[in-house]
């Protein structure tokens, strides 16, 4: 049995995709549609914990992460720049423009649990970003994995607290909830809702966090063993975080016909149906979701950019932290100043559209390499790799359709 100290990469993946975007689109998704879609969160856990850990076996066995095994295997010059391409704008710009989101939903949180303690409101009304990014930036520039995977596994918990709790409070009901995991259902104007939820779980960066974290932590046939443990436990902990999300916003929302707009309106519309217990426990999930996925997308967009230029993947390097003190600092302004850069949004959209189609496919030829060796994909991880394979392009063509039909009006 695993001990609580070799647990951690997983557990960042789980921090990563429960961030403030996971939280609006479930809220969303459960105000509109009751649980009719937790099948589909249910389905993108399963898509992502399958995903996570042929990428983190990949770690594991090669000692190196997606972003080395990029540049090792990719010799073709095009193909190294159509990597280098999408990565950068995929990850790092989309890092940093998503930062903003993560740091304002960290700051409704907090302002929901402390907005009404005097000082803190005076003092705090615009800086509460500042505080988050500090905060973000001190448990990365500590250089330790164990100290970054400690605090990331307490926000995972605290998530886990905070969602689930709140659920329960909720009154839900049971049968309602067997019923949507047991009998798929997809509502006819429900479809572009389906994709947001596959999306907001199935993170192409989380696939560069997982593979250098891992290859950093273990290594050898009980490393794969150890990585797979941990990888499904906190790959589904993390799907029924979410789960639990969607869930209360149907309980408390659906069935009365209450329209909700953002994760803000959630925790504010409990209290006066559930009690201001329902409404902090809520207000303080959204706080640890956005600190979560505050401090995983700098580290991940590092991790792949240091990977990809052959750069050292060192917590303390210069370059490594430099390119999530970037990120971090873009993400402080953008969100301060309340900016909204569309056109930056649009670009890091189009890019994770065709990136994840490509970067499941590198995942999947990799895994069948003789580098591999017995650690290669067996007959039933090649015939899971194929449907992730073609839902990841059906995903990706939506997306970019929707995004298509977005700007073009």
């Amino acid at each position: 049995m695993m001990k609580l100290s070799q647990f951690g990469p997983g557990a960042l993946v789980a921090a990563a995709f429960i961030g403030p975007g996971t939280v609006v689109t479930a809220s969303l998704a459960g105000a509109e549609f009751g649980y009719a879609l937790l099948w589909a969160l249910m389905l993108s856990t399963v898509i992502c914990a399958v995903l996570q850990e042929m990428a983190s076996r990949i770690g594991v066995i090669t000692g190196n992460g997606l972003g080395e095994n990029i540049r090792s295997q990719m010799t073709t010059p095009w193909l190294r720049v159509l990597f280098f391409t999408l990565i950068i704008a995929a990850i790092v710009v989309g890092n940093s423009v998503y930062q903003g989101g993560n740091l304002s939903g960290a700051t409704l949180g907090a302002q929901e649990v402390l907005g009404q303690v005097p000082l803190l409101s005076d003092w705090f009304a615009q800086g509460w970003p500042l505080v988050f990014g500090v905060l973000a930036a001190a448990i990365l520039w500590q250089g330790k994995a164990k100290f970054i995977e400690y605090a990331l596994i307490t926000l995972v918990l605290l998530m886990s607290l905070a969602f689930i709790g709140t659920f329960l409070l909720t009154d839900p009901n049971w049968l309602g909830v067997a019923d949507s995991l047991l009998r798929w259902r997809w509502p006819s104007d429900g479809i572009i809702t389906v994709i947001a939820l596959v999306g907001t779980t199935v993170v192409p960066y989380n696939l560069f966090l997982h593979s250098a974290s891992v290859a950093n932590k273990w290594s050898g046939d009980d490393g794969v063993k150890q990585a797979r443990l941990d990888t499904f436990i906190s790959i589904p902990l993390g799907g029924l975080i979410s789960m639990a999300i969607l869930a209360t916003a149907a309980s408390a929302f659906f069935a009365q016909g209450i329209v909700i707009e953002s994760a803000g309106d959630l925790a504010v519309a409990l209290a006066p149906l559930f009690g201001d217990s329902a409404k902090y426990l809520m207000a303080l999930g959204l706080c640890a979701a956005g600190i979560s996925s505050a401090t995983t997308a700098p580290l991940a967009s590092a991790y792949a950019l240091c990977g990809i230029m052959g750069w050292k993947q060192s917590l303390t390097g210069f370059a490594f932290r430099a390119i999530w003190a970037t990120i971090l600092v873009l993400g402080v302004v953008i969100s301060s100043l309340d900016l909204s850069p569309i056109k930056v949004i649009w670009f890091a959209q189009v890019a994770n559209g065709i990136l994840l189609p490509v970067i499941v496919g590198f995942i999947w030829w990799l895994c069948n390499q003789s580098t591999m060796g017995h650690m290669k994909n067996s007959i039933v991880g090649n015939a899971f790799a194929a449907i992730i394979m073609l839902t990841s392009i059906v995903l990706s063509w939506k997306s970019l359709h929707h995004v298509w039909l977005s700007v073009t009006g």
